[in-house]
């Protein structure tokens, strides 16, 4: 797939404005120099999941759900976000949207990383995790996660399963919003959900089969 910028519409695009699109994929990924997609978009494609990219507000009319990615610092990623214009139509979404990793931190209230505000859709902050001898920061590798609540997103998707972390900031833990809880020397939100807005902090494109099952599910949400 050729790599997405504001000039060029991939073959995947194409068939997307082509297509209609009727809860059988159709991901538009929002892109705003957040971090390599690479990983995800390999998901997708070995998935079968038809995915396109969003650079601008006019390109969410072609998908029927959303991820918001992201990796690295949640502020540096908000003013990034911020500088697309792309805020007020996220923040509008009624179709299924995803947060994955800092994605996920973005649609909270508050990160400490950079004393920022973000989206503000969830209502809830992003904390540092603070180290001890037992957990070093950040917390990297595979980790269990629980249900806290039944949701289509994690149907077929065995209670204490592992999933792949890389974070230095958690959601606090939250039971209004949190769909999954894990442990790392505290307990945090794995998942948050709030209407249409869904958020994990692991990266299930990095999680074997698990992983794949949550991206298959968002795709039929």
């Amino acid at each position: 797939m050729e790599t997405p910028d504001q000039n060029n519409t991939s073959e995947t695009d194409k068939s997307l404005a082509e297509a209609p699109l009727q809860g059988r994929g159709g991901i538009g990924i929002i892109l705003y120099g957040a971090g390599n997609i690479f990983s995800l978009t390999a998901a997708l494609e070995r998935l079968g999941i038809l995915y396109g990219f969003i650079n601008r507000q006019e390109d969410f009319d072609k998908y029927d759900r959303y991820i918001i990615p992201g990796v690295g610092h949640a502020g540096a990623a908000m003013n990034k976000l911020k500088a697309t214009g792309l805020v007020p139509a996220i923040k509008a979404l009624k179709k299924p949207t995803l947060g994955i990793c800092v994605g996920m931190q973005l649609l909270t209230s508050h990160s400490e990383e950079g004393d920022s505000n973000l989206l503000d859709i969830i209502p809830v902050k992003t904390l540092r995790f603070k180290d001890s001898a037992d957990h070093k920061v950040p917390h990297t590798g595979w980790n269990r996660v629980y249900p806290e609540k039944e949701n289509p997103l994690f149907e077929n998707i065995p209670s204490g399963s592992h999933f792949y972390f890389v974070h230095s900031y958690f959601i606090e833990y939250d039971k209004a919003y949190t769909l999954l809880a894990s442990d790392y020397g505290n307990e945090f939100s794995a998942s948050i959900w709030l209407d249409n807005f869904y958020g994990v902090q692991f990266h299930p494109e990095k999680s074997g089969v698990v992983g794949e099952t949550l991206l298959t599910n968002f795709s039929k949400i």
